[in-house]
């Protein structure tokens, strides 16, 4: 078991049953869910010791969300409550050709209001191997770029391993600052980045038109990084996607097997179980092409799992690795 910190916001999801459209339905189905607190969800369920780092308003809602990181299995001995409000998503999950719709509702949410400047991150830390952040926290406000920076300049203090999720989302950038601005200072101090060539683009002002051009600049920018993986897609409808992931490191690329998922139940959150999948890899495993085929077979399985939250055992997925899932098991 490896101890693995987490950091960033978990908003409450809204969503109208099954595959209804907003204008339909009269009831809205409940859950809560965040990036960076579904990473450490899933490594939670694979027996590691995951503690996820937040802040909620002191309300009925706040203590409901805190109560479903502990049953997902979180450590939120370190969450705070502060003042704001509960970041609210809409989620209208697609079907065939219609899209999937996410509205955000977020401003001035207790998270983004938080600097974090009571936590003991000496005591946060102590004992730990991993920290994980995401581009979604930075891109929320000032004070969610100091708390990650300051996490980040601790975690290498004490000689964690870093990754981040560069997940650029240009609907957040909101508060005055570019991403360009912010990000390349958290960049210099992660280890492991999982980004696509868009996502470095806008991280750091560049035009890099592909890959290779990507992996070139930030190896040779980037001193400490170790690897770069990304996902790659194919969107045939919002039921039948193809997927498939890769991992570089200076040296040396990695591919994975490709996957057809031909009846998506719920696309939030695959992202997530990848970077869950590959930290666990890494971690565990130590053997990138091992590393990059658990976390692509993770994101997979995810888009059979309604929510936010994989929850689904390592051997579920060794066994989709080896070609042996989808037979009733008795």
């Amino acid at each position: 078991m490896k101890k693995i910190i987490t950091l960033g916001e978990v908003m409450l999801r809204l969503s109208p049953p099954g595959h209804q459209r907003f204008v339909q339905s009269q009831v809205l189905e409940v859950e809560f869910g965040g990036s960076e607190a579904n990473v450490g969800a899933a490594l939670a369920f694979w027996g590691h010791h995951a503690i996820h780092i937040t802040s909620f308003p002191d309300h009925e809602i706040g203590w409901a969300a805190k109560s479903a990181l502990r049953s997902n299995g979180i450590d939120t001995s370190f969450v705070q409550f502060s003042e704001g409000r509960m970041g609210i998503y809409f989620l209208e999950n697609g079907a065939m050709q219609r899209s999937s719709q996410v509205i955000y509702d977020r401003a001035d949410s207790s998270f983004s209001r938080f600097d974090g400047k009571n936590l003991d991150w000496d005591t946060i830390l102590e004992g730990s191997d991993w920290i994980h952040w995401s581009g979604i926290t930075p891109a929320l406000s000032q004070e969610s770029a100091d708390l990650t920076l300051k996490a980040l300049q601790k975690a290498n203090e004490k000689g964690l391993k870093v990754s981040g999720d560069l997940n650029y989302r240009s609907n957040l950038w909101k508060y005055g600052k570019a991403p360009y601005e912010i990000m390349p200072k958290l960049m210099e101090l992660t280890h492991v980045m999982i980004a696509g060539i868009r996502d470095f683009n806008q991280c750091l002002n560049q035009r890099m038109e592909d890959f290779e051009a990507v992996k070139d600049f930030a190896f040779s920018r980037f001193k400490q990084l170790e690897f770069i993986s990304k996902t790659e897609r194919i969107s045939h409808s919002s039921s039948h996607n193809t997927i498939s992931g890769a991992l570089y490191s200076k040296d040396k690329s990695y591919y994975s097997k490709s996957y057809e998922l031909t009846h998506i139940v719920d696309r939030v959150g695959t992202g997530d179980a990848f970077g869950a999948g590959l930290i666990d890899g890494l971690l565990e495993r130590h053997d990138p092409q091992e590393a990059i085929e658990f976390a692509v077979a993770a994101g997979a399985i995810k888009h059979s799992v309604p929510g936010d939250i994989l929850n689904c055992s390592k051997t579920e997925i060794e066994e989709l690795i080896a070609g042996l899932s989808g037979k009733i098991k008795r």
